[in-house]
């Protein structure tokens, strides 16, 4: 059984489940997959009735990120290579000064993603990027943004926590009479697909998580896990960045 958060749509978690799903299946085994939060008490009914042979973390691997090395997490490929693709994108492109636009609710990558940008820039002898967040609804977006603008006029891109979050500042700059990526470049984050059909089309971070979910699925049933090589994140260049 694997846990997600229902807001995790992006590319990411695709195609993570579909490795997951896929590995399982070649071993006589069903994949369940439990959406969005829930409480202990209520989570354990669902153990106790279904019995399962194993209760998995999602993105357990790729989110470690604390050795340089390590298979799935850290600097080689997992979300610290990844987010220093994003930043490294915005440097080759000129930008000097970045801001990082974070989500309005509590989720426990925030800070870790914030470490990982910030050891890129350093890395590229930027700047450390200059967090904010950009909430909902789309009226309160617009002034997040109007401010951050107001109190960092030196920045001149923003690297937004996933896509959803670099739609709602598109959104916003657009409110605010600026063009993309003229007045502000904007590149997203695990590539939602939704940012290909707005414009300007948004350039984001590009993750295939297969390799990931194969090698959950052969450590949850004890098998081998070697010969799994995750597959490089890649920037999809669009008009935003």
């Amino acid at each position: 059984m694997l846990n997600i958060d229902r807001d995790l749509e992006g590319n990411y978690s695709r195609s993570y489940i579909r490795g997951l799903d896929d590995e399982l299946a070649a071993h006589d085994h069903v994949l369940l997959v439990r959406h969005g939060h829930s409480a202990p008490r209520s989570t354990q009914q669902m153990l106790d009735t279904i019995a399962p042979r194993a209760v998995l973390r999602f993105g357990e691997a790729y989110l470690t990120g604390h050795e340089l090395d390590d298979l799935g997490g850290g600097w080689k490929d997992g979300l610290a290579a990844h987010a220093a693709l994003q930043i490294r994108h915005l440097a080759d492109r000129g930008h000097t000064r970045v801001g990082m636009a974070l989500p309005d609710g509590e989720t426990p990558l925030t800070e870790v993603r914030l470490r990982f940008a910030r050891e890129a820039a350093r890395t590229l002898g930027l700047a450390p990027p200059t967090p904010f967040v950009v909430p909902r609804p789309r009226s309160a977006g617009t002034r997040a943004v109007q401010d951050f603008r107001a109190a960092h006029s030196t920045v001149t891109a923003i690297a937004a926590f996933n896509d959803d979050i670099a739609l709602r500042t598109l959104t916003a700059l657009h409110d605010l009479g600026l063009t993309v990526p003229d007045d502000l470049a904007v590149i997203g984050f695990d590539d939602t697909e939704y940012g290909a059909l707005v414009t300007p089309a948004l350039t984001t971070v590009h993750i295939d998580a297969e390799a990931h979910g194969r090698l959950a699925a052969r450590t949850a049933l004890g098998l081998d896990a070697g010969g799994l090589t995750p597959t490089p994140g890649r920037v999809l260049v669009r008009d935003s960045a």
